[in-house]
């Protein structure tokens, strides 16, 4: 007989879940925030300097740097202060996240990752980890904005669409492969996630950056939009340092997988729908390791991101949901 499930402690956990959720929303604001007075405040400095340019005095404040903006002191300490503001919320936010997955796992006394919901979950929370400490400093942070986006709507999904009542899982997940391959996938996963919003990014910024790193934006908030995002160069750096960290162990994950397909059906390898689209997305993301690195096919580099993270979603969703399969514990 398995263990029973602690509903208590499991309503606790759907509880903090939602909190984390909510408090991610607050620290998007806040990061909106910092973003908008950030990009006024630079507008006005630009005005000021030239009239005193046009006056014969000296600028007080200048846009040096492709993506950073420096700004006069009260105005950039006070969005400063904002942004540290709401990093610090994301945080805390994370250290909930973390806290209702490890209570879910305790009110079933197994690993919290045995159906879509909890995948989902914990998916979200490795792409939070990833963007905090990638995006920590105030010139990549912009980034961590759009990160948010998709992380709170796949929390929404999660809970309204998703959402599993928490208890055992079916006999075949009985295993401690659970642990080892679904954790290190999906917190792979959530690490691509970051890196696709940086590709996509770079992709826009791209589009409207000049070679000298000055940006000729169409007037109205999509010209706001690329110029309060960072450099073209930054955002290539962030999409190719996460995936560095991503793809060894998306490539554990599916090795993982391997060697518990041979535990439990026989076989590593049976071009199982989910494990054929795995397989995709790893040679998508190796192609894009490959023309990062190759100075002739470095213009398809973030166009392959995006490609690879879409053949993850897909995996995640249309596989589990739509096509017929072994991998069933999403179900």
């Amino acid at each position: 007989m398995g263990p029973t499930t602690n509903t208590t402690l499991a309503g606790y956990a759907e509880t903090m879940f939602l909190s984390a959720t909510a408090i991610y929303a607050i620290a998007l604001v806040l990061l909106v925030i910092e973003l908008a007075t950030t990009r006024v405040s630079a507008t006005a400095a630009r005005d000021r300097g030239r009239e005193l340019v046009a006056a014969g005095g000296v600028p007080v404040a200048t846009v040096s740097t492709p993506g950073v903006v420096v700004d006069d002191g009260p105005r950039r300490s006070r969005s400063e202060r904002i942004g540290r503001m709401g990093y610090a919320v994301v945080v805390a936010g994370l250290l909930l996240h973390v806290a209702s997955i490890v209570s879910r796992g305790v009110a079933t006394g197994r690993m919290p990752w045995g159906n879509m919901y909890e995948f989902v979950t914990i998916t979200c929370a490795g792409a939070v980890l990833a963007a905090l400490i990638m995006l920590r400093r105030s010139e990549t942070r912009p980034i961590l904005v759009f990160v948010l986006l998709p992380v709170l709507a796949l929390m929404f999904v999660a809970e309204g669409v998703l959402y599993t009542t928490a208890g055992p899982v079916v006999p075949a997940l009985k295993s401690y492969w659970l642990a080892i391959h679904v954790s290190i996938v999906s917190i792979g996963s959530g690490i691509f996630l970051v890196s696709g919003v940086a590709s996509l990014l770079y992709l826009v910024r791209r589009r409207y950056e000049r070679p000298d790193g000055t940006v000729a934006a169409p007037s109205g908030f999509l010209g706001r939009l690329v110029e309060a995002l960072p450099s073209a160069q930054v955002l290539d750096r962030v999409a190719y340092g996460t995936v560095i960290v991503a793809f060894p162990l998306f490539s554990a994950g599916v090795i993982c997988g391997a060697i518990w397909a041979e535990a439990a059906w026989g076989r590593p390898w049976g071009w199982d729908p989910k494990e054929t689209v795995s397989f995709i997305a790893w040679v998508i993301y190796a192609a894009y390791l490959h023309a990062r690195a190759t100075s002739v096919w470095r213009k398809a580099a973030p166009y392959l991101n995006l490609l690879g993270f879409a053949a993850m979603v897909f995996n995640l969703f249309f596989i589990n949901y739509v096509v017929t399969g072994l991998h069933s514990y999403a179900g």
